[in-house]
């Protein structure tokens, strides 16, 4: 602005007034400014005109870059924010990296509220960082006490998710159904305890089997050699997640065990990469476009003081039936 006021010989403040369209200038210097600011390239600096409001119009998002559910969430947000006007910022779980300082990063930068994609902070934590900006957390559940104020929550009933997969793999004939769960990741509890009261409903309480795992596939790998070195082999396993589930396809495919004929193998997500044809992946699916808008929805909503609390949105789950399961032979 500076740079244009010195080229048409007339004060910042002038230039200012000019490109708001605010009055006070004459039409001959309107012209001369207008003509400058386009001959330099001139830009208005959004942010700083916001921030100048003591408002800012920027959503920062934290993610995992290895998951790949958060990278779809991602790419659902940005269009959802622009259709609002706002502006995202990204910063990323890394290794070596803590998550604090991740939304540090994001706070320095002067977003007005964040989302937070499967965050593992505890509860006391993301409230304190509430006080800062709002938050959002998308695909974890927290304590009812927690979303009264400035922290949304926007997940899928995993309880729920986890039910449709077993009554679906009990329709087909399986009652040997095991479960490699995702530890302490995010929707990982929910996910656990909806496999086990699925299995009481159906009256299988004796072939509960819930193998440690996390939601990335070299669990699911070390849980497919626990599996295979087990007295018996389930006919028919819910992974944790996709990757989860990838992880153990891999590992029975070099073994010889045949998914589905042998093993039906279940994932939980729905990402991209469980439709291509060569993994063809029967799974949970999760509305990763439904999430991310309404993520937007309450962050925005908490920013401009539409909404008092943040409250906890959950949306439903659906199955996604493809290649990796098939009735018992017996069945």
């Amino acid at each position: 602005m500076a740079d244009v006021a010195a080229q048409a010989g007339v004060s910042r403040t002038l230039v200012s007034f000019v490109l708001d369209g605010k009055p006070g200038a004459s039409e001959d210097t309107k012209r001369r400014v207008l003509a400058v600011a386009a001959e330099l390239g001139y830009r208005p600096d959004a942010a700083a005109q916001l921030l100048a409001l003591g408002r800012s119009r920027t959503l920062g998002v934290l993610l995992d870059m290895s998951q790949l559910f958060e990278g779809e969430l991602v790419t659902n947000i940005y269009p959802a924010a622009e259709a609002v006007g706002h502006d995202v910022l990204l910063t990323a779980n890394l290794r070596g990296r803590t998550e604090a300082a991740a939304m540090e990063s994001l706070l320095s930068h002067r977003c007005g509220a964040l989302i937070l994609l499967g965050p593992s902070s505890s509860t006391d934590e993301l409230v304190e960082l509430s006080e800062r900006a709002p938050l959002v957390v998308v695909g974890r559940r927290l304590p009812k006490s927690a979303t009264t104020g400035m922290i949304g929550t926007v997940r899928t009933n995993d309880t729920k998710g986890m039910g449709l997969a077993v009554d679906y793999l009990v329709d087909l004939g399986h009652r040997d159904i095991a479960h490699v769960d995702g530890g302490d990741d995010p929707g990982s509890a929910d996910r656990r305890n909806g496999y086990r009261a699925a299995m009481r409903r159906h009256g299988l309480d004796e072939s509960v089997r819930v193998i440690p795992g996390a939601h990335t596939e070299e669990a699911g790998a070390a849980a497919g050699q626990v599996i295979m070195r087990s007295h018996r082999l389930p006919t028919a396993i819910l992974a944790g997640n996709d990757r989860c589930a990838l992880g153990l396809l891999d590992v029975f495919s070099r073994a010889g065990i045949r998914v589905p004929d042998d093993i039906s193998l279940m994932g939980y997500d729905d990402s991209r990469l469980s439709d291509s044809p060569r993994i063809d992946l029967s799974t949970v699916h999760q509305d990763a476009d439904g999430l991310a808008t309404r993520a937007v929805e309450t962050a925005v909503g908490l920013l401009g003081d539409t909404l008092s609390a943040g409250g906890d949105i959950v949306l439903e789950p659906t199955l996604r039936i493809r290649g990796t399961t098939t009735a018992r032979a017996d069945a």
